[in-house]
């Protein structure tokens, strides 16, 4: 992920017109109006021409070291076509049909109120919208990304697939194309700055023909996150409590980069994140040994993954005992919140609402300087 104590780093220059995509891998084309450039994500912008109905979301970063346009998505509007030579994928004014392949968009979709155009999604039984739970049973479950079903989703009539990649272009994309199926690359777990995965939200929205809708709703996930942001600043000028992330898994203790969204909440919270090794925009594994000194340093150590007591903690981290922030019972989870199919709704809700992450991280780190009585949402206190 790209530095985070900043704003995000614009990734577009002035766009010039042209008459005629650009060769090569590259999908992008040229237009003359950016609509939409976000002032946090660094991943997308919503593009076209004066005068014209039709619009461009452009991507550019989409799963970890894409470099330049990663791909196009033309909303065709009024009759309008794609220009010449565009490479891109292609709907018709609007997607009323989605297929969904992270629980992350759903949240996403649920603040701009556009659940009801979640036709398909990977892992329904893990959701928590209470809107997709109670038409459950007509949603298709298209499976993983490694082998979902494509049939089903040409049965459905899916009118866009939202995808992803990690390291590298989706294994779905060559399928997806070759059946018709348009898809969009949606790369908000990329960005650094936590307010820049929330304004994917209005890539969204323009997806389902209401931009409008989008920037109104981040607007209001904004104000609040600043809003918060400011109160835990002042609390920051006395003291910064450090923090320890994770757990391990498996044999290896994975660390997010201090440049990362989650890093930079924990400053925004008022917070030090104890880890200042790779930036990077992956999470880097250590050993044990190297997670024991870290969190040794902690005044407060969150998100233990799978570990939901104190008990299972210390059978999985043995010797941890003697660090302070267990000493001092610090341990919090973010697995307060779960859907009937054992879901962890902080999965699915967090990129979009990072003020309530904010808010909870505010309360846990400085319980003695609010007054207000806030409850935490997403977070608890493990025992």
């Amino acid at each position: 992920m790209k530095h985070s104590f900043a704003a995000g780093l614009i990734l577009t220059a002035l766009i010039i017109m042209t008459v005629s995509c650009s060769p090569g891998g590259s999908t992008a084309c040229a237009y003359d109006t950016v609509f939409y450039r976000p002032e946090y994500a660094s991943g997308f912008e919503i593009a076209g021409n004066k005068g014209k109905a039709s619009r461009v979301i452009r991507v550019f970063s989409a799963w970890q070291g894409a470099d330049s346009t990663a791909m196009e998505l033309f909303i065709a509007r009024d009759g309008e076509e794609p220009p010449a030579g565009f490479r891109g994928q292609t709907i018709a004014d609007h997607a009323a049909r989605l297929a969904v392949m992270s629980s992350s968009y759903i949240g996403m979709l649920s603040c701009i109120d556009a659940c009801d155009s979640v036709a398909a999604v990977s892992g329904k039984r893990f959701i928590s919208d209470k809107s997709i739970l109670g038409r459950i049973d007509s949603i298709l479950e298209t499976g993983s990304d490694s082998a979902p079903d494509y049939e089903g989703m040409l049965a459905r009539g899916i009118d866009l697939v939202l995808i992803y990649g990690v390291a590298s272009r989706s294994t779905m994309e060559k399928r997806l194309a070759h059946l018709g199926i348009p898809y969009l690359y949606m790369g908000e777990y990329l960005e650094s700055d936590p307010l820049g995965r929330a304004e994917w939200m209005v890539a969204l929205a323009e997806i389902i023909g209401d931009r409008e809708r989008g920037e109104r709703a981040f607007s209001i996930i904004e104000e609040r996150y600043d809003s918060l942001r400011t109160m835990a600043a002042a609390m920051a000028d006395c003291y910064r409590p450090k923090v320890m992330l994770n757990a391990p898994y498996g044999d290896t203790w994975f660390m997010a980069s201090p440049i990362s969204a989650v890093a930079r909440m924990i400053w925004d919270a008022g917070g030090e994140y104890v880890y200042h090794g790779h930036m990077t925009n992956r999470s880097t594994p250590v050993s044990r040994e190297d997670a024991f000194m870290l969190a040794s340093e902690a005044d407060i150590w969150l998100d233990t993954g799978n570990i939901a007591t104190m008990k299972e903690l210390m059978r999985s981290c043995p010797g941890f005992s003697s660090v302070k922030c267990v000493r001092d019972g610090m341990v919090y989870n973010n697995d307060a919140r779960t859907s009937p199919g054992g879901g962890n709704e902080y999965w699915e809700t967090s990129p979009a609402r990072p003020d309530l992450v904010l808010g909870d991280l505010i309360s846990i780190l400085h319980p003695d300087r609010l007054t207000d009585g806030d409850s935490l949402y997403y977070y608890r206190r493990i025992e």
